[in-house]
């Protein structure tokens, strides 16, 4: 399989649309022809429909070899544009010369190359379009062996008028396609690009906490150590009660660790699990009843019967969230589920605080904000990871407090694809 690059791309997405300008002008030539000659009888009619019909075949040779074969620089489709002008300036010659109303068929191409070809390239096409116009001026052939001067001056008028509506109908629909598909991709480039600066801060920020946890390690084995020397050396059964305390929550933070290895290395492979909703809400609450054995949180009794795609990064994005509510609402938090439109799910995260107000003036997780109990960190991981995912967080702050909705994808179902297996 052979790999396109942008540029081949867009030269091919352009094929049609040069196809398009090339037949027109082929055929608003032939009906120029046509219209002629009910009026005058012309010197060079056989040349002049040669030429045309050679144009129509060079066009659609030309928008098989872009569809199929694209160039890899814009030097082949500068050369292409260069010759719609010779062969324009061609038959113009034949009929006419700059007497020719269709003289300003020699504006596409260069309009076309001014959207397509780098700037020094449509500088050399709009120099050539301007000295095909010259030579036409200096060399030229009648468009008449007879003298029909009313016949012709009436015809040339009519000829302005078309060549003006076909000139602006192919502007538009030709060079404006062109133009909007332009404007389309600079979008999807910005995108890019500012996914790729989100990605670059995640990166920092996941190096930094990898590191964190690598040196973790040592003191967490030290002080599991130092508990077991404690107990062997003071078999104190008042002390025996905050020492296992001490142990469960040294295995707690070991436990810690170990997935937030794990989630380096799912994000790194980009690897996910499909569960269905009721496991994956199961699992939220094992975590967060780990990291708060007391908290008032209120779980959901009914969990759509769907499937989603996840993984660790997206369970530390959600306890990420239910940390921030329980820092402004210790009081009650409630999580639910529910369905939503377009095959999506949102998961609901609801407290009666109101501490991060100021952080939701946008779009919540944007930017890094101010936190007085962390280092404002987590909600922007949070988003950054809901989005990595096909998800969407938005936020809701009133005076009853403040609700997160986590939108997310349903993944499809794998009995889609077994077909029926029994």
């Amino acid at each position: 399989m052979e790999w396109l690059t942008q540029s081949q791309t867009g030269f091919q997405q352009a094929a049609r649309y040069l196809l398009g300008m090339r037949l027109a002008i082929a055929a608003l030539q032939l009906t120029a022809l046509a219209v002629a000659e009910t009026v005058v009888t012309l010197a060079h009619r056989a040349e002049a429909v040669a030429l045309c019909l050679l144009y129509a075949v060079l066009a659609t040779l030309g928008w098989l070899w872009f569809t199929r074969r694209p160039p890899r620089s814009p030097t082949s489709v500068s050369a292409g544009l260069a010759l719609d002008l010779a062969l324009i300036g061609g038959w113009l010659f034949l009929t006419g010369g700059y007497t020719n109303p269709l003289v300003s068929l020699l504006l596409l191409p260069i309009a076309v190359a001014i959207i397509l070809v780098p700037l020094s390239q449509s500088i050399a096409l709009t120099v050539s379009g301007i000295a095909v116009y010259t030579a036409l001026v200096v060399w030229h052939t009648p468009i008449t062996n007879e003298h029909h001067n009313a016949n012709l001056a009436q015809l040339h008028l009519a000829g302005m008028w078309v060549t003006f509506a076909m000139t602006a109908a192919i502007l538009l629909l030709v060079v404006g396609a062109l133009a909007r598909r332009l404007r389309q991709q600079q979008e999807q480039l910005a995108t890019i690009r500012e996914t790729r600066l989100r990605d670059e801060q995640i990166i920092a920020l996941g190096l930094s906490a990898a590191a964190v946890a690598h040196r973790l390690g040592t003191p967490l084995n030290t002080m599991t150590l130092l508990v077991d020397e404690i107990r062997a050396a003071f078999p104190d059964p008042d002390l025996a009660g905050d020492l296992e305390l001490l142990e469960n929550q040294l295995a707690v933070c070991g436990d810690h660790l170990q997935q937030l290895s794990s989630a380096a290395v799912q994000a790194k492979t980009a690897q996910l699990e499909t569960l269905d909703a009721r496991s994956w809400m199961a699992r939220l609450r094992e975590s967060a009843t780990l990291l708060w054995p007391a908290a008032p949180i209120e779980w959901p009794v009914i969990v759509p019967d769907c499937r989603v795609a996840v993984d660790a990064t997206l369970d530390q994005a959600i306890l990420n969230l239910l940390a921030n509510a329980l820092t402004a609402s210790p009081s009650w938090v409630a999580i639910s589920m529910r369905h939503a439109e377009h095959n999506r799910i949102e998961l609901v995260v609801e407290d009666h605080g109101d501490g991060l107000e100021d952080a939701f003036q946008n779009t919540p997780g944007e930017n890094i904000v101010g936190s007085e109990n962390g280092m404002g960190v987590g909600l922007f991981l949070s988003n950054a990871t809901i989005q990595r995912l096909g998800g969407t967080l938005k936020a809701r702050v009133d005076q009853q407090g403040t609700t997160m909705i986590i939108d997310l994808p349903v993944a499809e179902s794998p009995q889609a694809h077994t077909g029926g297996h029994q």
